[in-house]
């Protein structure tokens, strides 16, 4: 079945011709390659891995940066490439906003000059893969409570700890950890042969099944003095790489809901029962005219919200209220658009019911609905809900 993507509103009218070009491009893509066998790898619990030397070759991977071989798009193009892949697979775009944002961001911001040299091309190119290391088995919304450390040793430091539910974990060349050290968050980039190193899949998942996830275990992990990120220490390194994530994460999750949306309309139209197709019944109506206006609203406050990036007048719980509107919009219309196609919602002959599973991921990952309502909250009273 052909992809329509909603527009009810025009807002293509509103996006630059570079920015029409580069969602098209990757539209195209997604199409063709993507969705003959993601379906597939979901079923199995695989990551399409063929894909990622074609996805480096778009350009797709820190795409927003600029220079080391990345493509310097700028932030609506970089949402409209996240908005695609998660219309894929929200797995898909996971891998890429893993790459793009949180390690090769943290790299270009953060990093030495010879950092920057050593793993950008090859990242962007797609040709070593990272993770990022932040979250804990017990600290995922506070990750200042981590219990990961470094400690000085001659020639460098070594690190001691655990991270878990760490995408790219298992095919990550590089791992960038944050430790602890000296009482201080800092980052280190952690070549995955590092002897005590280890990366262990996470099994018997039911969302995010065509994406890796993994456990890191780091057992006295012994890394050189140039591994440490320079330009950066405390919480805030690892927080403005989520928030450039959490940017990513708002226009995915419309191509999600986009693409439950198509393939309801579609079947809604086609579907006889009774005497019509359901889709000239109220309750059905009401649930499509649903989606678009949902739809149609997280579309515009994704404009809005890269335009503000471009204008570098962009605040953090501005992305967490778009996040927190959008991800709980997208997870409402898979499901609904699951209920439009009944039993045959539940197999994997169509796509609304794997979108329905990973949205609950992405529901929880990089900030609960709850914690980006506490946030926006904060942002509004001044008061704050909770510690840190």
């Amino acid at each position: 079945m052909a992809f329509h993507g909603l527009d009810y509103y025009g807002i293509d009218e509103l996006l630059t011709e570079e920015e029409r070009m580069i969602r098209d491009t990757v539209r195209d893509f997604v199409s063709s390659r993507v969705m003959p066998s993601i379906g597939k790898h979901f079923t199995a619990g695989t990551f399409p891995r063929e894909l990622i030397p074609v996805i480096g070759e778009m350009g797709l991977l820190g795409s927003s940066l600029t220079g080391h071989g990345c493509a310097g798009t700028g932030p609506v193009a970089y949402g409209l490439i996240c908005q695609e892949l998660e219309r894929g697979d929200s797995g898909l775009r996971s891998f890429a906003s893993v790459q793009s944002s949180l390690v090769m961001y943290p790299i270009w911001a953060f990093g030495s000059d010879a950092q920057k040299d050593r793993y950008l091309p090859e990242m962007a190119a797609g040709r070593l893969i990272g993770c990022f290391g932040l979250t804990e088995p017990d600290f995922g919304s506070n990750p200042a409570g981590m219990l990961t450390t470094a400690t000085r040793v001659d020639g460098g430091y070594r690190l001691n700890g655990t991270k878990r539910w760490i995408t790219n974990g298992s095919i990550a060349s590089v791992a960038l950890v944050w430790a602890k050290l000296d009482g201080k968050v800092r980052g280190f980039l952690v070549p995955t042969t590092t002897p005590g190193f280890t990366a262990r899949d996470i099994h018997g998942k039911w969302s995010l099944r065509a994406s890796v996830t993994s456990e890191l275990i780091l057992e006295d992990c012994v890394v050189p003095e140039d591994a440490i990120l320079p330009g950066v220490e405390g919480m805030r390194g690892p927080l403005s790489c989520l928030s450039q994530a959490r940017f990513g994460i708002c226009f995915g999750v419309v191509g999600a809901a986009m693409a439950c949306y198509d393939e309801a309309l579609s079947y809604a139209k086609d579907r006889v029962q009774f005497s019509r197709p359901i889709a000239g019944y109220q309750l059905v109506q009401r649930k499509l005219v649903d989606m678009v206006s949902e739809i149609t609203k997280a579309q515009l406050l994704n404009l809005r919200l890269g335009r503000l990036k471009e204008a570098g007048t962009l605040r953090p719980p501005q992305v967490s209220l778009a996040k927190r509107n959008n991800v709980a919009m997208a997870r409402d219309i898979a499901r609904d658009a699951r209920d439009i196609l009944g039993a045959n919602g539940v197999t994997d002959d169509y796509q609304c019911g794997r979108h329905m599973l990973n949205l609950e991921s992405v529901y929880t990952y990089e900030g609960t609905h709850d914690v980006h309502t506490l946030v926006v909250g904060q942002d509004v009273t001044g008061l704050a809900a909770f510690d840190g």
